[in-house]
């Protein structure tokens, strides 16, 4: 494992952010108030994180696209219960664009690091979609510092289904180009009726996404690293208390997916959303953030 090297605070406000297309800008504040969003250092490299409200922590951690603002309506939601954490990934969002061969236990490891300087020993992790395999990652390597797991739009072990659409993906952002992907990613991530209704949003975050530049080969290599992911063998050990969600018309992570984690961890529960696709934290909030606050809130008593 990496060992984290320092660790420093600056002042940050609304930062906007893009995760595949969809729309992530994160208010200044909550309640108020400017959120804590300093920053951590690894191996000479920046980390970007965010805390909201205080209690028990939750860490919220991103999907593909690496944006802690991807969570914005559930910090929002839960920061009144619960310390509430989220992060760029290491070369997305803000933090620093480190061009490196990225893997899954690299990206749980930048996740370790962030909790050891909070002085975290265990915390709830909700990880959605790439997310939720880094969460499985630290369940199954460490299962000591997750007191409760929810597992988000996300899959045990990459099959065919999940590797053609990988690599489709891939081919769009190396063979065509950073818009092209941004654009065809949108379909994965929402339903048919958000585009109806939030299409000039649409654009104009894959403007955004544009502006920020994002990289190509970074992408490249975070979508390889999730290529090869299998937590299958080990998850059937797995005693941290589970939830699993998905939507019913999830087209990226299908929902068998979901019923495969459920059956594979012991006594995990499981729940199907009847909408949202695969962004449906963030289309259906209120759908998602129900069962997950009720979960939550049970660990909590």
């Amino acid at each position: 494992m990496r060992r984290t090297k320092a660790a420093s605070v600056s002042s940050t406000h609304s930062v906007p952010c893009v995760k595949d297309g969809l729309s992530t800008t994160l208010p200044a504040s909550l309640e108020g108030k400017p959120p804590a969003m300093p920053e951590l250092t690894i191996d000479g490299h920046k980390l970007h994180y965010e805390i909201h409200g205080t209690g028990e922590p939750v860490i919220f951690i991103p999907g593909l696209g690496g944006a802690a603002a991807s969570w914005r309506l559930q910090l929002a939601a839960f920061s009144d219960r619960f310390r509430c954490i989220s992060y760029d990934h290491m070369g997305m969002g803000r933090s620093s664009r480190v061009v490196k061969p990225y893997t899954v236990d690299g990206m749980a490891d930048d996740l370790i690091a962030l909790m050891d300087v909070l002085e975290i020993r265990a915390a709830c992790l909700v990880g959605h979609s790439t997310g939720g395999a880094i969460a499985q990652t630290i369940a199954c390597r460490t299962p000591e510092r997750v007191k409760r797991l929810v597992l988000h739009a996300t899959w045990p072990k990459t099959d065919a289904y999940l590797r053609m659409i990988l690599s489709q993906r891939r081919e769009t952002l190396t063979k065509i180009g950073l818009e092209a992907y941004l654009r065809s990613t949108a379909f994965f991530l929402l339903p048919p009726w958000w585009f109806h209704e939030h299409m000039a949003e649409i654009e104009q975050n894959i403007h955004a996404g544009l502006a920020q530049e994002l990289s190509p080969e970074i992408m490249a290599s975070r979508i390889d690293a999730i290529s090869v992911f299998d937590r299958s063998a080990d998850l059937p050990s797995l005693k941290v208390p589970t939830l699993v969600t998905a939507a019913a018309n999830d087209i990226m992570i299908a929902p068998y997916f979901a019923r495969q984690l459920a059956a594979l961890i012991p006594g995990a529960q499981l729940v199907i959303l009847p909408d949202g696709a695969h962004a449906a934290h963030q289309t259906k909030p209120d759908d998602f953030n129900g069962p997950v606050l009720r979960f939550l809130t049970d660990v909590a008593r």
